[in-house]
This record gives C-alpha cells, structure tokens and sequence, in this order.
C-alpha cells in the first residue's frame, strides 16, 4: 500500500516546522510506502526552508501552486499524489503517533470505503476567554473541533469528516476536484470546500467511516478566539448557504432581499441586547445569526453574478 499525506501551507512557517516536527514521531505499519507532500500556495515566508529542514526526516516532496485559494492548492496536491490513498491535514495541527496506523487498519477493514475522518482537537493559545470555554460546544465547527464518539461509526452527508483530518481514496478523485469558488481565499472567507466534495461523495452513494484512534489536536491562536473571528466565520457560512440558494424574489435594498437584512438587524439587535442582558451561551447564537444573515445578504446582492 502506498499512501500520501497532504498539507496545503500559505505563510504559517512557524507552526508548518511544528507540524512536520511531530510527524517525524509517527509510527509507520510495515510494508506501508508513504510521502508528505506540502503545498507551497505562493508563501513569501520561510516555507521552503522549512521543508528543507524535513528532507532527510520525512518523506517530504515540496509542491508550488501560484494560484492563491484553499481549493487550487488542494487539487495541485490531487495532481501530484502518487498514494493509493490522500491523507489530508493542516500546517497546524499536531498527529498523533498512531495516525498512520490506525488509517491503515481503517483501510483494510473497509476496502471499499471512499472516505474516512478523525476526531480534532482543539490546542488553544493560551488560555481562551471565558465566554469561549462556555460557548465552545455551540461553535465547535467554528474551530474545525469534531469528535463523533469512540467507535466506528458509517459517516454520511449530515456526518462527515474535516479537511483537517481526512482521507479520500485517490481514484474517487477522478473528475472530481475541490471547487476553487470556496475555500479561504484572498478577499473571501467562505469555507466549507471539503464538506461539499464529500457530501458529494456521499449523496453519490460512496461509502465513508469514522476512525476514532486517528486523532490530531488543531491549533487555535489568539486572534482566531474572538468575536470578530466568529463573525467573520458565520458571515462566511452565510455566503456559502446563499450560493446554494435559489436566486431569492422579493422586494430589494441595494440588491439585497428585504426578508434577509430584516434577519441580520434583529438579529443584531438581539445580540447586542442579550450581551447586556443574558449570558455567553445565549447571545452567540443571535451573533452567530446575525452574522449568517450578513453573508447571505452579500451573496445575494453580488454572489449570482460572480
């Protein structure tokens, strides 16, 4: 068997040498053949060096994509994958030393599986605030934080894996790419690539599995254990459930529907009131809806024509 692992990479040298450093400790099953292969999406950081430093460690193969996007990264890593299998994660994330394994066992216990996904944990910066140790539960997606529980389970399209630890059978990429219009991006925070690529696979029938021993711990700095980074996310969600809509009717305001900028301002004002009044576990959700309701209102007023 033969296997990539696949991390896209853009200006994060610091936490990339962190990332390869722990899989310098994985334990790798007899017989496996593995590469590593490290999407170099336009970095003008030390990226190259660092996967320099790697090149007698691991088995490393550095790979350009010019074309700035989560998604254009990801598929050069497609085209350039000589597995059997694409293991992919992040330049933040630490694996743990059974990672490999405990795939391979997966692999060979579902032969036909297409996909295959792992818990995440998060690896806060420090000591988050408050209102975030109370609310993390409610916005755990927020965090790429995914746990389904310690036994196998079929995962499914309502139930499905994240990029930052998953698998994809390679030939189940055939005609089949991550969509360049989603993914971070320059100018977009619209997420959610490889959610609809596997749900795709899903809703096409292809079968998928939980490997509860495949874990990793996913870093999550300070700056992203905020409000601001929330509602960047949610408003990015909003954009994302605004593409998949029907073009909306109704009457306008500067292109968006009256019916979604009545969402967003309630919303808001929900907010804004309930952080006076109520704690954190209720006023996320008003900012999480009001936020959604921005991004859907900006993809209808722009989105159908881009």
């Amino acid at each position: 068997m033969r296997l990539t692992v696949a991390i896209c990479t853009w200006n994060r040298c610091g936490l990339l040498r962190q990332t390869l450093a722990r899989m310098t400790e994985l334990a790798v099953p007899p017989g496996l053949t593995w590469e590593l292969v490290v999407v170099n999406n336009r970095c003008t950081d030390l990226t190259d060096r660092v996967i320099e430093e790697f090149a007698g460690r691991l088995p490393i193969r550095r790979v350009f994509e010019a074309e700035p996007g989560q998604s254009n990264a990801r598929n050069a890593a497609i085209r350039e994958a000589q597995g059997d299998y694409i293991i992919w994660t992040d330049d933040d994330v630490l694996v743990n030393t059974a990672w490999l394994v405990s795939y391979v066992a997966a692999f060979d216990r579902w032969p036909g599986a297409a996909f295959f996904g792992g818990p995440i944990d998060p690896w806060f910066e420090g000591t988050p605030p408050g209102w975030l140790e109370v609310v993390f539960p409610q916005v755990r997606a927020a965090y790429v934080a995914l746990d389904l529980g310690a036994e196998p389970v079929r995962l499914s399209s309502k139930s499905f894996p994240y990029g930052a630890n998953m698998v994809v059978r390679r030939d189940r990429y055939a005609g089949v790419r991550y969509d360049p219009n989603l993914g971070l991006r320059p100018g977009s925070s619209m997420r959610s690539e490889e959610m609809t690529l596997v749900r795709q696979l899903a809703h096409d029938g292809q079968e998928g599995w939980w490997v509860p021993e495949a874990r990793v711990t996913h870093f999550i700095p300070k700056q992203r254990q905020t409000i601001g980074y929330l509602r960047d996310y949610y408003f990015g969600w909003g954009e994302y459930l605004g593409r998949g809509a029907e073009r909306p009717g109704g009457l306008r305001v500067m292109g968006r529907p009256l019916w979604v900028l009545r969402e967003a301002l309630e919303g808001e004002l929900k907010y804004r009131v309930r952080r006076l009044t109520s704690g954190p576990e209720r006023w996320i959700e008003d900012l999480k809806a009001a936020s959604t309701a921005w991004g859907r209102a900006r993809w209808y007023a722009s989105g159908f024509s881009r």
